[in-house]
């Protein structure tokens, strides 16, 4: 048995989650690798798709970069890259979608597949759009459909019981059509706060729809078999209830389906009718996406953004992704002919809150959505030119001709290139904050996977409160009650102005921020807007209507207390607590990837 031991000398907490989900272990479940040869593994695994295109030397030298990118945690690829690469399942993809056609045999073969993913690691998504409602006519028995909800329960329970890898339980995206005729029940399916534990579940709104919504129009309801209208429902009436029902249990979220189609870079080859489980990879049938972020806290000097380097670790990052899809073990045939075709990728970024704070900019501010375009339209032109570069090396993804570049003139290796994920346990590893979202906590208690409790404190904080000598007792201890610093005495209005937490920032100002990335994201975006307690339906309603406006692809929203377990406590007299794998975002804690 190898001894365990951390090289990297990274925190207790981002160890442990190494040792439980990540390092390599024997039959005896020890542990056989080192984090440096974590990355080690990850990097020649990776490179050898070089090899597919370039001598040896260049292999060499990719394999190099990469992990060194990863070994100074300035860049991560998503869970099932690090967990996979270069084992046995080899599967390195963390999104997928699965249709389910409106046969037992349909249904039961997207069943099994779901099972294939989830034991690799990936997270699925579907559309239940396609099944007949409930109560309709089954021709082979003469008898009633039982409905879309009613399967989903199926791939619910299917979903608890798989366990990925020995490592973690499965998540899905299901999604049901605003013109279904079961669409209520489907909105309603959650308020027991017992079903669909392994689901997020969103509404596919189309434009007719929430026009219908701001024009107090009724909407109709349309048979998936027959293509007939099956009924009629208000509009406003259907938005209402999502809103109250989001208020109560956290879902369902909205997916703008037109929105998204209009950003389809392959409309010839489908309509795209669902997302992976966050929301952030609106995919066709059976199309699988491999995601990697760069770490912006590492992309800072002195003065500001360190813009070359961040050139630098994008160019890599695409390159990284562009080789994965080469060395990717693909769990169906389906899966690996429309990867292939298509070339989907996404490199996104976390530590974005800490940059914002190393750079004195309050998140919750105009500043920061200007620099947010500005950033994001930087990393999504560098990511174009790396994707077209590398097509005169490797040449184009299959489908170009059938795509949106083919009439612009514009030859890419890859069909997207970008996608802002919630990174979830990668950013702990990393020790930043989780892809855009703000810090949720200055100070804290974690739970860590071995039983302990760690008091836990923000790098950035730590290192300002030691040099203005606010690094006291009194004041930690203060900061661990609420996790912000907006009523603390002794800390100056300008560390408050800058150290913004989750429910510091009102909901329009999350939108504008989502709103800001998503402007220069080809794919989508991972955002959560955070309520507290005391939010009200229409609060709710005003976020959905205005995410909408502002040309988001989806949006999800999360109250708190609304869930019967969360991953995130913010007592009344005890310290603020996270659980050992939740780095910021949705508290409710099915956000895995």
């Amino acid at each position: 048995m190898k001894h365990f031991e951390d090289e990297l000398k990274l925190p207790v907490n981002s160890v442990e989650i190494l040792k439980k989900r990540y390092l390599l272990k024997d039959d005896k479940q020890n542990i056989i690798e080192t984090t440096s040869e974590l990355f080690r593994r990850v990097a020649f695994s990776v490179a050898r798709a070089e090899s597919n295109f370039k001598p040896a030397h260049a292999v060499r030298e990719a394999e190099e970069k990469f992990y060194q990118m990863m070994r100074t945690l300035e860049f991560m690829p998503n869970s099932p890259t690090l967990m996979n690469a270069g084992t046995f399942f080899a599967q390195l993809s963390a999104c997928f979608v699965l249709p389910v056609g409106d046969s037992i045999d349909e249904i039961f073969n997207s069943l099994r597949n779901m099972a294939k993913i989830h034991q690799t690691g990936g997270g699925t998504g579907f559309d239940f759009s396609h099944l007949r409602p409930k109560g309709d006519l089954v021709y082979s028995t003469k008898g009633q459909a039982s409905g879309p909800v009613s399967f989903m329960k199926i791939f619910d329970e299917a979903t608890g019981v798989i366990v990925q890898g020995g490592r973690r339980r499965g998540a899905n995206m299901g999604i049901l059509r605003c013109d279904h005729p079961d669409i209520v029940e489907f909105v309603s399916a959650k308020l027991d706060r017992k079903s669909f534990s392994n689901f997020n579940l969103s509404v596919g709104a189309s434009d007719a729809f929430m026009q219908a919504v701001v024009k107090n129009k009724a909407i109709s309801l349309i048979n998936p078999r027959t293509k007939r209208k099956a009924g009629s429902i208000k509009a406003r009436f259907l938005f209402d209830l999502i809103c109250s029902v989001a208020w109560q249990t956290g879902d369902p979220g909205l997916i703008f389906l037109d929105e998204i189609n209009r950003h389809n870079p392959t409309p010839k080859i489908g309509r795209i009718e669902a997302t992976n489980p966050c929301g952030e990879l609106p995919l066709l049938a059976y199309e699988s996406c491999n995601l990697a972020s760069i770490n912006l806290a590492k992309m800072i000097k002195v003065r500001g953004v360190d813009w070359e380097k961040l050139k630098n670790r994008i160019q890599w990052g695409i390159r990284f992704l562009d080789d994965v899809i080469e060395v990717n073990k693909f769990p169906l045939p389906e899966i690996k002919d429309i990867t292939f075709a298509n070339r989907k990728i996404g490199l996104g970024v976390m530590g974005f809150a800490d940059m914002l704070i190393e750079l004195g900019i309050p998140y919750n501010s105009q500043a920061a959505v200007t620099f947010a375009k500005r950033l994001m339209s930087f990393i999504h032109k560098e990511s174009l030119r790396v994707s077209a570069k590398l097509a005169k090396e490797r040449g184009v993804f299959p489908n170009f001709r059938n795509s949106v570049y083919a009439k612009a003139g514009l030859r890419l290796r890859n069909a997207t290139v970008n996608t802002i994920a919630p990174t979830g346990t990668i950013s702990i590893i990393s020790g930043c904050s989780s892809g855009i979202e703000p810090i949720f906590a200055i100070s804290f208690v974690r739970h860590v996977l071995s039983g302990s409790r760690l008091f836990e404190i923000n790098p950035v904080f730590e290192r300002i409160a030691k040099e203005g000598g606010l690094y006291n007792k009194r004041i930690l201890n203060a900061i661990a009650r609420s996790g912000s610093l907006k009523n603390i005495k002794g800390i100056s209005e300008d560390l408050k102005r800058i150290f913004i937490t989750a429910f510091d920032v009102k909901p329009q100002e999350h939108l504008r921020i989502q709103a800001a990335f998503q402007r220069h994201t080809d794919n989508a975006v991972s955002k959560t807007i955070n309520l507290a307690p005391q939010a009200k339906v229409d609060d709710i309603k005003d976020i959905y209507l205005t995410a909408y406006k502002l040309k988001c692809k989806g949006i999800t929203i999360y109250r708190y207390g609304s869930k019967l377990e969360q991953v995130l406590q913010i007592p009344v007299s005890d310290f603020v607590t996270a659980e050992s794998e939740y780095s910021g975002g949705c508290a409710s804690g099915v956000c895995p990837f």
